[in-house]
């Protein structure tokens, strides 16, 4: 089968090489790809928003399925252009990216489901967010809303660094769209890790749990990033935990 993956970062090449020495699979595209994938992938210099250009390009060379790699592709809803157009995608949909596009979303959703989470609030403006921040107190965290390549949120350690972050997301406009709409979240120390799963609506089958390093310096220190290194497994996620 023939494949093609949208995406030019680090995972897309991770599924790119992973899917082309698949004895299933017999070509593998990359859209727009990088220099670094060469060894695994042929590129095209198609950009994912130009749909038409896409679709055809797809049939034309009688693609099987797309892989769809970044988070903004899917947040747009390129899995619902692309399976109205009949081509088979590895994808969410628009609706249920939005797990990933807002954090407003993600988090509505687990407060509805009982899904623990950290407790927070919403907030479109300054006074309102800096309020809550000197009612909560700190250290606290900052979230803009919506995709800003991992580097939207800051882990503030004064009441000043919170109203500085506010103010840069709510009125400097530092992540555009993204920043319109803040999520204050409380302060919760300790280790964190990952647990992907690949879902079909009907099966759930979970990776290996994993942990990154997203604040920039050792120590846990300094702004976010949008990680600064993974490893898998992640000894803190136990099988005991993991099943409970």
């Amino acid at each position: 089968m023939k494949v093609c993956v949208i995406g030019s970062g680090g995972r897309e090449h991770a599924l790119a090489w992973r899917l082309s020495i698949s004895p299933s699979v017999t070509k593998v595209y990359a859209i727009p790809g990088s220099a670094a994938m060469l060894d695994c992938a042929e590129l095209v210099g198609i950009d994912w928003q130009q749909s038409d250009h896409l679709i055809s390009f797809l049939k034309d060379n009688q693609v099987d399925l797309v892989v769809v790699g970044p988070e903004a592709p899917l947040v747009a809803g390129l899995a619902d252009v692309l399976n109205k157009a009949g081509i088979p995608v590895f994808g969410p949909s628009k609706a249920a990216a939005q797990l990933e596009g807002s954090k407003v979303f993600a988090k509505d959703l687990m407060k509805k489901y009982n899904i623990p989470t950290a407790a927070y609030g919403v907030f479109h403006k300054v006074d309102e967010a800096k309020a809550f921040i000197a009612q909560t107190g700190a250290p606290i965290v900052v979230k803009a809303d919506g995709l800003a390549a991992g580097k939207g949120v800051v882990v503030a350690m004064t009441i000043d660094e919170a109203n500085v972050a506010v103010e840069d997301m709510l009125s400097g406009n530092r992540f555009g769209d993204a920043g319109s709409t803040v999520v204050i979240e409380e302060f919760m120390e300790g280790e964190e890790a990952s647990l992907l799963a690949f879902v079909d609506g009907k099966t759930v089958v979970p990776m290996i749990a994993s942990q990154d390093h997203k604040r920039i310096f050792d120590g846990d220190k300094g702004p976010n990033t949008g990680g600064m290194g993974t490893y898998a497994p992640a000894p803190v996620l136990t099988d005991a935990l993991r099943d409970a």
